[in-house]
C-alpha cells in the first residue's frame, strides 16, 4: 500500500535522491543551491507552492509531486499547476503515480481550484499512457522564454539571494503566505 503524506522539513534526505533521479531523468542539472531553495520552498508552511511524498508499506521514498497555484483569467478559481512528479523506476505501474496526481486532484478540488495541469516531454511515452488515461490532452503547445540566471539554472548567489528576497518579499505582502482560501499540504 502506497501512503502519501505532506513534504516535511525530515523528508530532505529521502526526497533528494528521488529529486536528482527527476533531474537525471529529463537530462536536467540544478544547482545544489536551487535544489535546497526548491526543498525549503516545499517544506516551508508559509510558501505558496506545496509538495507531496509516496511511501510503500515499508516507509522507503518511492515518489514525490511538487504544486502551487495562480489565478487565471479564464476561470473563478485558481489553476493549480501540477509542476513535477516522479515516481521510483522499480514501482512504476504500480498506482503510485496516478495516487500523487489523485492527491493534487483531491487538494485542488478541496481549495477551489478550477482545473490541474501539468506539462511532460513528447517523448515521456511512459507517463503519457497514465496521463492519457487521468486527464484530458489540451492540445497546446509549450513556449517559454528564460531570463539568464533567473531561469532554472540557479548560479552564483541567485539562489543564495532568492530565500532573502522570499523572506522581505513575504514580510512586505507581495508574496501571499498560505491562507486558509488556498490552504497548506497538511490540509489533505
Amino acid at each position: 500500500m502506497t501512503d502519501i503524506r505532506p513534504l516535511v522539513p525530515e523528508d530532505r534526505e529521502d526526497w533528494l535522491p528521488l529529486w536528482r533521479a527527476y533531474l537525471e531523468f529529463y537530462e536536467h542539472e540544478l544547482s545544489s543551491e536551487l535544489t535546497e531553495l526548491t526543498f525549503a520552498r516545499l517544506a516551508d508552511p508559509e510558501f505558496a507552492a506545496w509538495g507531496a511524498m509516496a511511501r510503500d508499506a515499508g516507509g522507503r521514498a518511492i515518489g514525490f509531486v511538487n504544486w502551487l497555484t495562480h489565478p487565471s483569467t479564464w476561470a473563478l478559481g485558481t489553476y493549480c499547476y501540477l509542476e513535477d512528479l516522479f515516481v521510483a523506476p522499480d514501482v512504476r505501474g504500480s498506482g503510485t503515480g496516478r495516487a500523487l496526481i489523485d492527491t493534487v486532484a483531491t487538494w485542488a478540488r478541496e481549495h477551489d481550484c478550477a482545473q490541474v495541469y501539468w506539462l511532460t516531454a513528447e517523448s515521456n511515452a511512459t507517463a503519457r499512457g497514465l496521463y492519457d488515461r487521468v486527464a484530458d490532452r489540451t492540445g497546446f503547445i509549450h513556449y517559454a522564454i528564460e531570463f539568464g540566471e533567473l531561469a532554472a539554472v540557479g548560479r552564483g548567489s541567485v539562489c543564495e539571494h532568492a530565500l532573502d528576497r522570499c523572506t522581505l518579499a513575504r514580510e512586505v505582502g507581495l508574496i501571499p503566505r498560505a491562507s486558509s482560501s488556498v490552504g497548506r499540504a497538511s490540509d489533505f
